[in-house]
């Protein structure tokens, strides 16, 4: 019985944390692709350069962590209200 609960318990585990994965780099995507109409022209010097990219690869990256962990909590407060009642 504990071998079957341990099981279960890493199964579900590694599911969570694929599809946390899975819902990170989908909202980093796109993030990227809104970020694509951002117009960096007014705040960086050299857009296009090395320096720019990564900026705009940070930002997508800060932007979709955040609308992912958003996600990600929403999907887990969900769940936890099937307890509620």
């Amino acid at each position: 019985m504990e071998e079957n609960l341990a099981t279960e318990l890493s199964n579900t585990t590694g599911a969570a944390g694929i599809l946390s994965m899975a819902v990170s780099l989908l909202c980093v995507a796109i993030a990227w692709w809104s970020l694509q109409n951002l117009k960096l022209d007014t705040i960086i010097r050299y857009p296009k350069s090395s320096q720019g990219r990564l900026l705009h690869l940070l930002l997508a990256i800060v932007l979709g962590h955040f609308v992912a962990n958003f996600l990600l909590d929403y999907l887990g407060w969900s769940l936890q209200m099937r307890r509620l009642f």
